[in-house]
């Protein structure tokens, strides 16, 4: 495929997720979810995270060294001389994908994606859905590039989302004007993406976190009551919710934050948001205006995350009109 302006970048993104989500495939295969350490917000990180973190910031310096990463991770804990044995464990599963990261190397290539939002910057979350990655549920490496505020390219490595007829991982991508697409994780097969036709909230299918913790249960579930959706929630971890949506599989993802401060990080929505509508769908904050992209490592200046197939969109919106009034404060998570 031919994408013009962004080819060079489509091309170095796609490979370093597709080789980024087989890792993290073996990875859960080797060591079964159990080698997760417990962050300074108690929030679990596993050798996967670290490990793709450096993979996919290691490709993008070397591709494009002037170009700063937002992502998920640090080294702080790698640090620590008590995880020694999981800084290990990384060179170890990246000596195939690349041997010359040793220990001090992955340190680096981890702290590449410390960078601040710019111009032009790419997001990074190495793996969405660590809890889900852990039970062996859905998970995904998300990458996205931002140029001016707008999401340009969007890229979802899942390895257990199977939209195909085969069966295996799917990767799931868009590039902006050109649609989003899917090919096999293992393949080169691309298939085009569209949302489904559905205009009928009471017949939508809904997405939602798995972990009640992520979401203002209460507050989604007015929301749904008001649009009077008739089916049970699809719980699933992960942007892997956006994929399900771009491939007509689902019609409304509805993410209100539990606390009223809280903002999403830029890595938790833009591969997601860019795919949804290059497949015909709409996102927008729970007030209807677009992603701001521009505004830090967080969407400081936007207030939940609505998305849908685009022929619901202004029925979801109205439904989250009963929000308005409640005090949102701005900053970071």
């Amino acid at each position: 495929m031919s994408f013009k302006t962004w080819d060079r970048e489509f091309e170095v993104a796609r490979t370093a997720v597709r080789d980024g989500a087989l890792l993290a495939r073996d990875i859960r295969l080797q060591f079964g979810g159990h080698d997760a350490l417990r962050k300074g917000d108690r929030s679990p990180v596993t050798v996967a995270d670290f490990a793709v973190q450096a993979i996919v910031a290691r490709r993008l310096a070397d591709a494009f060294p002037g170009d700063a990463l937002v992502a998920e991770e640090d080294s702080t804990a790698l640090r620590l001389p008590e995880h020694a044995p999981i800084l290990a464990s990384i060179v170890a599963a990246l000596q195939r994908a690349d041997p010359s990261l040793n220990g001090e190397g992955v340190i680096r290539a981890v702290d590449r994606g410390c960078g601040s939002p710019g111009e032009r910057y790419w997001a990074l979350d190495p793996v969405d859905g660590t809890k889900g990655f852990i039970r062996g549920d859905q998970y995904a490496v998300a990458l996205a590039l931002i140029v001016g505020g707008q999401v340009q390219i969007g890229i979802l490595g899942c390895p257990r989302l199977s939209l195909g007829a085969t069966g295996e991982g799917s990767l799931v991508f868009a590039v902006r004007g050109h649609g989003a697409h899917r090919m096999p994780l293992s393949g080169e097969e691309v298939t085009p993406l569209h949302v489904s036709p559905c205009g009928d909230a009471r017949l939508a299918r809904v997405l939602r976190s798995v972990e009640d913790a992520h979401i203002d249960v209460d507050a989604v579930n007015e929301v749904l009551r008001r649009l009077d959706v008739t089916g049970p929630p699809t719980r699933m971890d992960s942007q892997a919710k956006h994929a399900l949506v771009a491939a007509g599989k689902g019609e409304l993802i509805v993410r209100l934050p539990p606390a009223a401060h809280d903002r999403d990080w830029v890595w938790d929505q833009a591969a997601g948001a860019i795919i949804v509508e290059e497949a015909g769908g709409k996102v927008t904050d729970a007030r209807g205006l677009e992603l701001d992209f521009s505004a830090g490592r967080t969407l400081a200046r936007n207030q939940g995350v609505a998305v849908s197939n685009g022929h619901l969109h202004a029925a979801l919106l109205d439904a989250l009109r009963f929000l308005e009034g409640r005090s949102f404060a701005s900053g970071a998570p």
